[in-house]
């Protein structure tokens, strides 16, 4: 951890923080610049630990405008966990449908059934009790355990790395083991235990409105008096991260079978790690994307019998967290549908949004 340069005093973490960070000071200024300029948002007018569980995982990997309809929608759907416990993983699925990362969705589902099982649909209100369900971690527990319960948790997610490390000059690695680690501990130490659900959203807003990722508007900035990157000239430098997580490529070639208002749909692999237990159009994955040519002579199209092979193929790229695929799309129209294979359903169109769908397949059907 990178140590200030001048007054210097130690705090409870054994990190270093400025003399001349005065912790009355910077929070009355933090709390200060909260009240007037936090965004109004359903899941901060509860204190229902259900209702800060759901979107506290929706917004995991998700933007707040987009993450609100589909907060409003699961609620209206599943508005206890009870009810999200009694669903089936594929309704689930199904209104989790565009959101991505689909772990959470299944996460959420598991969790509820725990809690109905363990907690006698109760949810639990220990910090312990709360990190032990499937798919919490430490971040989601200490949110949920401050603002529901009050209870002396500090959080720490990418919008409080960027804030601490500014705030007090750090140059640990957010993504080594000790960085991971001292922030903690240096979040947690300056928890305002009186009030931790409102100083630990505090944080997490005022890095996501003010002390954005890039060119935050230092000269405005109600915390800059305090600001040791700012003072040193390093806040585009902060924070630091010390590993590139390798993307892999992948190549998927679809094919929409469809034939009057009826289509082809399978269900990825249960032990699939992208798109697990949801349907989508029959699929051919190699080293590269099939041109009409080879698609004519592969097996799959056999099987089909007589078709229409419209040649002009729609191709767009996906972008995941680790992964670029590349995916092509051929329409064809047999002559009779068919299963062309024991994996494969016939769904009419009328019946699609039943199933939960990836977004690459409704990307596709939006063109």
């Amino acid at each position: 951890m990178k140590k200030a340069k001048s007054g210097e005093e130690s705090n409870e973490s054994g990190a270093s923080a400025p003399a001349l960070l005065s912790m009355d000071s910077w929070l009355l200024a933090l709390y200060s610049w909260f009240s007037s300029n936090h965004r109004t948002l359903p899941w901060r007018e509860t204190r229902d630990p259900y209702r800060i569980w759901i979107s506290e995982v929706i917004l995991q990997q998700t933007r707040v405008n987009q993450g609100m309809e589909y907060y409003l929608r699961f609620l209206d759907r599943f508005p206890d966990v009870r009810s999200l416990a009694e669903a089936s993983e594929q309704e689930v699925l199904a209104m989790w449908q565009g959101l991505g990362y689909y772990s959470r969705a299944r996460n959420l589902h598991a969790a509820a059934q725990q809690i109905a099982t363990s907690h006698g649909g109760l949810f639990p209100g220990t910090y312990e009790e709360i990190r032990a369900l499937k798919g919490i971690g430490d971040y989601t527990a200490a949110a949920i355990a401050s603002i529901a319960y009050d209870l002396p948790y500090a959080v720490v997610d990418g919008n409080v790395y960027r804030v601490l490390s500014r705030l007090f000059a750090v140059d640990t690695p957010i993504d080594s083991t000790q960085g991971k680690k001292e922030f903690q501990q240096l979040a947690q130490s300056l928890l305002d235990t009186t009030k931790p659900g409102l100083h630990n959203q505090a944080v997490m807003e005022f890095g996501a409105l003010a002390c954005v990722p890039v060119s935050p508007d230092c000269t405005c900035c109600v915390l800059q008096p305090q600001c040791r990157a700012y003072e040193l000239g390093l806040v585009n430098q902060l924070p630091v991260k010390s590993k590139k997580t390798a993307v892999k490529e992948l190549f998927y070639t679809y094919l929409y079978i469809h034939s009057d208002n009826k289509l082809l749909l399978q269900p990825r692999s249960a032990g699939d790690n992208i798109w697990k237990n949801m349907y989508e159009f029959p699929l051919i994955e190699a080293d590269r994307l099939l041109t009409a040519e080879e698609l004519l002579s592969h097996p799959l199209l056999e099987q089909l019998g007589e078709l229409t092979l419209h040649p002009t193929p729609v191709d767009f790229t996906h972008i995941l967290s680790h992964r670029k695929i590349n995916v092509r799309f051929f329409q064809i129209e047999p002559n009779e549908l068919n299963n062309t294979n024991h994996n494969s359903i016939i769904v009419t169109t009328k019946e699609l949004h039943q199933y939960p769908l990836p977004r690459v397949i409704t990307r596709y059907l939006e063109c």
